[in-house]
């Protein structure tokens, strides 16, 4: 007896009773007992095939197997960058739910408002435009106005490793009923500021968290710090996403076969720009030195993140994918 022979060859007679599902659209299906409903990946066709009792047989036979997890889609933002982007992002985001079947949306949202940081204004439209999870970085503080959204807002987060006494959390539970999806939110010291030691504080955190399904926004400068910290967590956590360097790195993986990783997400803003900053601004003042008021490039936007699909019984990540929209 051969498993792995054994599952490929249920893998192809499930394709071949659904129509030829290619195996793409196979790994991002989500459980049903009346039709697959689906959109593919390759046409953005939505195909529903009803439940035949071939195709029944092999889904009840994978039904207790790893196989046959019930899995959580769950789509991670990077550094939204001006109110523009915001706009960009809410006209895209019910488009990119569907095509990849998301079930919850992380955003960071720190440098969503114009002149950087984030406001009540910002914050709430995101929440408006379908996140479920607003978290920040070094920029979360900028804006004053937000001390009391903060400490009202539970979906709003800002690092964790700030004191104790400074206003808002650093974590949130998303209660789903049969799961839940804790979201941590922690900020890097190396070249950054003196801060509580991210390590200890997610020991802490990780001491209090009941949730299986456990993301981690690390808000960091450092490659190394955030590599050190997803080989830390490994098969504690299902992911960690590393955000603030606003450029997408290309090293997705699964560490340890459990923990989603990439060093980072990038941001959703203008192409044409240098971290969606005008890049004639940024060019004068490292050509002059000469300091000068930033100000949001304007041209087509984009979008970048990750889909990270996790097992929600045990929180292990299945998959990672980068996506660039």
């Amino acid at each position: 007896h051969k498993p792995h022979l054994e599952l490929a060859r249920d893998l192809y007679l499930f394709s071949f009773f659904s129509r030829g599902m290619s195996f793409v659209d196979i790994v991002f299906l989500k459980r049903s007992r009346q039709e697959i409903d689906y959109y593919r990946k390759k046409t953005k066709q939505r195909l529903r095939i009803g439940l035949t009792p071939q195709l029944s047989a092999l889904i009840n036979k994978y039904d207790n197997n790893t196989v046959g997890r019930v899995l959580l889609n769950i789509l991670f933002i990077g550094d939204v960058v001006g109110q523009k982007s915001c706009a960009n992002l809410r006209e895209k985001l019910p488009l990119l739910k569907k095509e990849y079947n998301i079930d919850t949306v992380i955003v960071n949202g720190e440098n969503s408002a114009d002149g950087n940081g984030i406001t009540p204004v910002t914050a709430k439209y995101l929440l408006e435009s379908g996140a479920d999870v607003i978290t920040t970085g070094n920029h979360c503080f900028r804006r004053k106005e937000m001390d009391a959204f903060y400490e009202t807002s539970d979906f709003v987060i800002r690092p964790a490793n700030f004191p104790d006494d400074v206003v808002g959390k650093g974590y949130t539970i998303l209660d789903h009923g049969r799961y839940s999806v804790c979201v941590i939110n922690l900020m890097g010291v190396v070249f950054m500021q003196n801060l509580e030691n991210p390590f200890h504080c997610i020991d802490r955190i990780l001491s209090e968290v009941k949730s299986k399904v456990i993301i981690v926004d690390f808000h960091a400068e450092a490659t190394s710090e955030k590599r050190a910290l997803g080989h830390y967590l490994t098969g504690r956590v299902s992911a960690v996403l590393g955000t603030h360097t606003h450029v997408q790195t290309a090293d997705e993986e699964i560490l340890g076969g459990h923990t989603g990783y990439i060093t980072d997400v990038g941001m959703t803003g203008v192409t044409d720009s240098v971290l969606g900053i005008k890049k004639e601004i940024i060019i004068s003042n490292m050509m002059t030195g000469y300091p000068q008021r930033y100000e949001y490039a304007d041209g087509d936007y984009f979008i970048c993140g990750v889909v990270v699909s996790v097992d929600e019984k045990s929180g292990i990540c299945t998959s990672i994918k980068r996506i660039r929209y």
